[in-house]
């Protein structure tokens, strides 16, 4: 989950590195560092904490000037954060440099073998090891050969005794003119641009510079020079790669807060946009069509599936749970929801008769990554929903939709989960149509009130002052319950999550008729419980369980349909939400649980963005 990011040409390295570490930092940022090489030596900067502390002490501590450098924002796996732990890592001599973001499984063995051999070791970081090694293999190469052994073949030696997932970057003090780069199972994208060239985990920090990027593939290397550009290689056999070039679509605006105090508040109020280019293209409600490649090209496989298995994780996951009921409920497919991470161990039974739906926001998480492995080996159809064009995920599936989101830099996820609804929902409506397990008219009005979402969204956005006073009232409290029933159960255990990641509050969420089985028994006049009661589905079940939950002395906040009175009359806050079909109502709910959870955040002081322990895209496991 770490970002690296470098630079080789004609500019000074420094400020381009430490912007993009800025980028970047949504990927970790428990500590950070940089290295720059000015011609004669490398001159190294790092610190635990954020980047903001990395500049102020690179300012103090070293000579900033050279144009060759690369840098690191870390998320902690091996070794706890601090200085000594943090990237860059030197080889032994001093001459080698590295920088990395994964895991390298082997790294005792491997250590205990270079222990043998005379190495030592500052860091507890597996990364120092992997440099290490990589010197280890230069240094025995030259012996054997009695030639002078390039930086490439040994990254590329090394590479191979190595378990794990890494993308690197490595250079050697001895030969300035190249940065050596690979990748297996982490981003690395390199951008191209007039004698100079980006390193980086995403094109963030290069957007100024360039919109031209090659995105790496797995088990794949480059070398970079500043004289003889790129040459990728297959790490296993040594084989030549055609280079492709992508031209980047997204804008330096996009990833910039533009006035707002948080990424995550602006990311809220762009979904009522997010939603319309999500299905900009491929809905078009008036001629009652639904135009998406992916499920036109592949439509007899999917239709004739025996089932949908969709895997994902974290709010991701939760988008899946509510594809079931619309998948399900329209379609009348069977739709399993499994978390990617216990899916690829459970050993599941997988058929060739099954679509698998992979749901990832950056399309690189590394749990979801297995499990389409593991489905394409037991010769399942996989299709992948997705927002950053050119991700892992995007490129390993059989066919997929984009969610066309933006970039999304809060760490707590918001806009990608209602365009992962809004994707998931246009295959559900285009599926039913095809099989015919909806009528003309139903299916017309969904596409009318799909089209209308990006408005009622404006409209629910609109209760943010009222939200907020809500917050200060409940932001004192230690636990917190959500609940909700059919398509609005999977909104509350994403309630829940929102409340967690960034207020660090506990919170469940449960679906509103388990409540009496358990968690009834923690009610008391100090729990605050969010009920989402919209007038639709078992909208009486859910005014029952309001009852249950008064007469406990519990603290009720319901989101509820716009004009609702039953529930005003029994909560102690109502939030309103426009009115929409029952499948659709997710799309609105969700709103004030953003806010709610947003306005406790900043009234706790939290750190919204980068909350402790999280990073945005989990690429180890």
């Amino acid at each position: 989950m770490c970002g690296i990011v470098g630079y080789i040409g004609k500019r000074e390295a420094y400020p381009i590195i430490l912007e993009g570490l800025k980028r970047l930092e949504y990927r970790g940022y428990d500590s950070a560092g940089i290295a720059l090489y000015d011609g004669s030596d490398i001159k190294l900067s790092k610190t635990k904490g954020k980047v903001a502390d990395l500049e102020a002490k690179a300012a103090t501590e070293i000579n900033t000037s050279g144009t060759l450098g690369i840098g690191h924002t870390r998320w902690a796996t091996h070794g706890v954060p601090n200085d000594v732990n943090s990237h860059p890592h030197y080889s032994n001599s001093g001459n080698l440099v590295i920088i990395h973001n994964g895991i390298i499984e082997n790294y005792e063995s491997l250590k205990k073998e270079l222990l043998k051999r005379g190495y030592t070791f500052e860091s507890d970081t597996d990364t120092e090891v992997l440099i290490n090694l990589i010197e280890d293999v230069k240094t025995n190469e030259n012996v054997k050969t009695n030639e002078n052994v390039k930086l490439g073949k040994a990254v590329q030696i090394a590479l191979n005794q190595v378990v794990g997932a890494y993308a690197i970057a490595v250079f050697d003090k001895n030969k300035p003119n190249e940065i050596v780069v690979a990748k297996l199972g982490s981003p690395l994208a390199i951008g191209i641009g007039d004698e100079e060239f980006f390193i980086a985990s995403d094109a963030s920090p290069f957007l100024e510079y360039t919109k031209k990027a090659i995105y790496l593939e797995d088990e794949e290397m480059a070398i970079i020079s500043r004289k003889k550009g790129i040459k990728i290689r297959k790490i296993k056999n040594d084989a030549l790669v055609d280079p492709y070039i992508q031209e980047l679509q997204i804008n330096l605006e996009q990833i910039e807060k533009g006035g707002y105090e948080h990424f995550m508040l602006k990311e809220i109020h762009e979904q009522p946009n997010a939603i319309k280019d999500t299905y900009r293209g491929r809905l078009r409600a008036k001629e009652g069509i639904i135009k998406m490649s992916g499920i036109d090209d592949n439509l007899e496989r999917i239709l004739n599936a025996n089932r949908i298995i969709v895997v994902a994780c974290g709010t991701s996951w939760h988008a899946g749970l509510v594809s079931e009921y619309i998948f399900e409920n329209l379609a009348r497919i069977p739709v399993e929801v499994e978390y990617a991470s216990e899916f690829r161990y459970r050993n599941p039974v997988i058929t060739e008769q099954d679509v698998v739906i992979a749901i990832s926001q950056s399309g690189e998480t590394a749990d979801t990554l297995a499990a389409i492995k593991l489905a394409k080996s037991k010769g399942a159809f996989v299709f992948g929903v997705c927002n950053v064009v050119g991700s892992t995920i995007s490129r390993e599936t059989h066919a997929g939709a984009y969610t066309h989101a933006g970039p999304e830099i809060g760490v707590a996820s918001t806009k990608a989960f209602t365009t992962q609804i809004t994707v998931l929902t246009l295959i559900a409506l285009k599926l039913a149509k095809e099989k015919g397990t909806i009528s003309n008219s139903q299916f017309h009005m969904h596409l009318q009130e799909l089209e209308l979402i990006p408005d009622k969204v404006k409209k629910a956005l609109k209760s943010d002052s009222h939200i907020k006073m809500i917050a200060d009232i409940y932001k004192d409290a230690k636990n917190c319950l959500y609940l909700g029933r059919g398509y609005n159960f999977p909104v509350a255990l994403e309630g829940a999550l929102k409340l967690k990641e960034i207020s660090y509050i506990h919170a469940e969420g449960y679906p509103a008729a388990e409540m009496k089985h358990g968690p009834i028994a923690l009610i008391d006049e100090q729990m605050p419980v969010f009920v989402i009661a919209t007038k639709k589905g078992h909208y009486e079940k859910v005014v029952s369980n309001i009852q249950e939950i008064k007469s406990r002395s519990g603290k009720i906040i319901a989101i509820v349909t716009e004009g609702d009175e039953d529930v005003k009359y029994i909560a102690d806050h109502v939030i309103e939400v426009p009115d929409t079909i029952e499948s659709l109502t997710p799309l609105l709910t969700t709103i004030p649980l953003q806010l709610l959870s947003y306005h406790i955040a900043v009234m706790l002081d939290r750190n919204v963005d980068q909350p402790r322990n999280l990073a945005k895209s989990v690429t180890v496991e």
